[in-house]
């Protein structure tokens, strides 16, 4: 469901991220661009010293260790990779305070497994967002653990919808948001890459057939958000008897387009679960 957010983020609100990739990075500017967090107010961490210059420049804190981001921050963003989420825990757990939010942001790591890892009672927020938000236009998802507030919740919401979109769900999609829209950037640019290809094979220079595929993908995604219609009828719209587009779309299903996307996303949200098993 769409969020409808009204809550105000706290003037004074400490963001701490544990891990400080590109993902990270965009989090950190988007909430600074979009005036909810000052930087002197975000910390990080990262075993990376390039990494933690490339943040230095952005005036936010660097701290000397994860247990610092945690009694630094109010909310504490675990932004590292599933397989070290557990390492990661077990080190900081005894500095989570229930003064402490705790987002997590690794696929396939479940609300339990965190909660279980840290003190009785912590808050604990899941969230699926994807790369896009490094350019402001991501899609995220929000799920809340067991102690976790309302507040809390329409709080990330909030925050996250400086980098794009931002929907409220449960824990029970989140292995489908994953192989639907935290994979999906990856099918589009090799639709992308596929389109620009058939320019080329048509005679379009390469940096042009580049160009007009991608911005054909982004005005196609524009035109579903912008005027609420369905795709399918957006498609037809498109679709002149006789004509051109009738004859590709012919083509894409005669070749399995739809059918070869369903399992994509099948394909990336069982691997999610799996990734939840194994870590």
């Amino acid at each position: 469901m769409a969020s409808g957010v009204t809550v105000e983020v706290p003037s004074d609100l400490k963001v701490g991220f544990i891990g400080a990739g590109k993902m990270a990075c965009a989090l950190s500017v988007g909430f600074v661009k979009s005036g909810l967090v000052h930087p002197n107010n975000i910390t990080i961490s990262d075993p990376s010293s390039q990494v933690r210059e490339t943040f230095k420049e952005l005036g936010v804190n660097i701290a000397k260790d994860n247990r610092e981001v945690v009694s630094r921050s109010d909310m504490v963003v675990l932004s590292v990779k599933p397989n070290v989420m557990r390492p990661v825990l077990e080190e900081v757990s005894s500095a989570v305070s229930q003064n402490n939010l705790v987002v997590s942001i690794a696929a396939g790591i479940p609300l339990s497994t965190i909660e279980q890892l840290l003190p009785s009672g912590t808050r604990v927020i899941r969230l699926m967002p994807n790369t896009p938000c490094l350019v402001q236009a991501g899609a995220t998802v929000v799920a809340c653990g067991s102690a976790a507030k309302p507040r809390d919740r329409d709080l990330v919401t909030k925050l996250w919808e400086s980098v794009g979109l931002c929907e409220q769900g449960t824990e029970k999609i989140l292995d489908a948001v994953t192989g639907l829209s935290g994979s999906g950037p990856a099918y589009a640019f090799t639709a992308i890459e596929a389109m620009a290809d058939g320019g080329v094979k048509m005679g379009m220079p390469r940096d042009m057939a580049i160009k007009l595929a991608a911005q054909t993908l982004l005005g196609a995604a524009k035109m579903v958000v912008e005027t609420g219609k369905h795709p399918g009828q957006l498609k037809d719209e498109v679709c002149s008897p006789g004509g051109t587009t009738i004859s590709a779309i012919h083509v894409l299903e005669k070749n399995g387009f739809r059918s070869t996307l369903i399992d994509a996303v099948e394909a990336a949200t069982l691997k999610a679960r799996e990734l939840g098993k194994q870590n």
